[in-house]
C-alpha cells in the first residue's frame, strides 16, 4: 500500500509539472514572451524550494526508517572497521552533501530574476579554488589511507594460530578444502582435478600433506573468535567470495590464489538469538557476473564454538582415502572380515568332499 501511495504521489508531482508547463506556453501566447519568461522563473524558484525542503524530509526519513536494517550487525573483528571506515565516508559526504544542495537550491530561489537587480558577473577566484580542491583533496587522502590500512590488515599475514580453510569457485558452487593435523593444506595440480576418481580439486596423492586433508562442498564450518585465513581459487572463470556479514570480499581466480584472513565474532546461533530469525545463516556469494547461474551460487557458513567443530570435523573422512579406499583401514577391515566366513566354508567343503 505504501508503494501505491508513492507512485501516486510521483505521479501526481509530473501530471501538474506538466500542466504548469502547458499552462506556460499559453502565457506566453497571451501576455507575451518575457512576462511569461519571468513567471515561470518565479515558479521555478518556487519549485526548487519546495524540493530542497521536501527533499531533505525524505532523506531523514529514510535514514531513520532504514538505520540499522541494511547492513545489521558485522560479525567479524575486521567488519567493526569496515563499518566504521563506511560511518566515517557518509558523515564527510553527507556534510559536503547538505551543503551543497543547501546552497544550490537557495540560490537559484534567492536570486532569481528579478527586475530591481542587476546580475554581478563573477568569473574567477583563485583562492575559492586554492580552497575547494585542496580540502576535498585532504579528506579523499586520509579516507584512501584508512581503506590502504584495513586493505593490508584484510590480506596481510593471518596470525600464527588461524586456522586455514581453501575456498574454491566453479559454476555454480563452491567447494572447501580444510588440513588435516599438520595444518597444511596438499599441494595440487589443475590437470589432475576428475570427479571419476573423486579429486574434485586436484589433489597431488603423492603429496603427504594431502593425506588428511578434508574436503566439503556447500556449507564452511568456522570457530568463533579463531582467526581463519581463506585461500581463495577458482576452476572455470572469474567468481568473488563475498562475506556480506562479516564485510569480507576477494575475487576468486582460475590459476592465481588470493587470501583474506579475518576473526569470526558471533556463533550462527548467537546471530539467530539477535536477530530474532531462527532460519537466519551466514552465507557466502558470488559478487563477480559468472554466468547464466549466478543467481544461485550461494553456500553457507557455519560459525560454532571449537567443540562443536571438532566434533563436525572429526566425522569427515579425508578425501585421500575416498579417492584410494585400498588405502582406508576400515575397509580393509571389513573386507578381511568379510572373506573369513567364505574361506571357512570352503574348507569345510572340501572336508566333506
Amino acid at each position: 500500500m505504501q508503494t501505491i501511495f508513492i507512485i501516486a504521489i510521483l505521479g501526481l508531482g509530473f501530471l501538474i509539472t506538466f500542466q504548469i508547463a502547458k499552462a506556460s506556453e499559453y502565457v506566453a501566447v497571451l501576455r507575451g514572451l518575457e512576462r511569461a519568461r519571468k513567471q515561470s522563473n518565479r515558479i521555478n524558484g518556487f519549485m526548487l524550494l519546495a524540493f530542497l525542503i521536501l527533499g531533505l524530509i525524505g532523506v531523514y526519513y529514510c535514514n531513520v526508517k532504514l538505520s540499522g536494517k541494511i547492513l545489521g550487525e558485522p560479525a567479524s573483528d575486521h567488519g567493526v572497521l569496515i563499518d566504521r571506515m563506511l560511518y566515517i565516508t557518509l558523515a564527510i559526504t553527507f556534510i559536503v552533501f547538505l551543503i551543497t544542495q543547501v546552497a544550490l537550491f537557495w540560490f537559484s530561489y534567492k536570486y532569481q530574476e528579478s527586475d530591481n537587480r542587476k546580475p554581478y558577473y563573477y568569473p574567477h577566484n583563485n583562492k575559492l579554488e586554492v580552497i575547494w580542491t585542496v580540502i576535498p583533496a585532504i579528506v579523499l587522502t586520509v579516507l584512501v589511507g584508512f581503506g590502504i590500512f584495513y586493505w593490508f590488515k584484510i590480506t596481510g599475514n593471518a596470525p600464527k594460530n588461524a586456522m586455514v580453510v581453501e575456498v574454491v569457485g566453479k559454476q555454480f558452487g563452491w567447494e572447501f578444502r580444510y588440513p588435516g593435523k599438520d595444518g597444511i593444506l596438499g599441494k595440487k595440480y589443475f590437470k589432475n582435478i576428475s570427479d571419476a576418481t573423486n579429486n574434485p580439486l586436484g589433489q597431488l596423492w603423492d603429496d603427504e600433506a594431502n593425506y588428511d586433508d578434508i574436503y566439503t562442498t556447500t556449507e564452511m564450518h568456522l570457530v568463533v573468535n579463531k582467526p581463519v585465513k581463506l585461500v581463495i581459487g577458482a576452476k572455470d572463470v572469474i567468481h568473488d567470495v563475498g562475506l556480506a556479514h562479516f564485510r569480507m570480499k576477494m575475487d576468486a581466480v582460475p590459476g592465481t590464489p588470493t587470501t583474506m584472513w579475518f576473526t569470526p565474532t558471533i556463533t550462527t546461533k548467537q546471530m539467530k538469538e539477535k536477530t530474532g530469525n531462527p532460519d537466519f545463516v551466514y552465507e557466502i556469494s558470488c559478487d563477480q557476473m559468472c554466468g547464466k547461474g549466478h543467481y544461485s551460487m550461494r553456500g553457507t557458513i557455519v560459525v560454532e564454538t571449537q567443540e562443536e567443530f571438532d566434533a563436525w570435523i572429526v566425522g569427515k573422512k579425508p578425501q585421500y582415502l575416498v579417492a584410494n579406499p585400498d588405502k582406508d583401514p576400515s575397509i580393509k577391515k571389513d573386507s578381511v572380515t568379510a572373506k573369513i566366513p567364505v574361506a571357512v566354508s570352503n574348507a569345510q567343503l572340501k572336508t566333506r568332499n
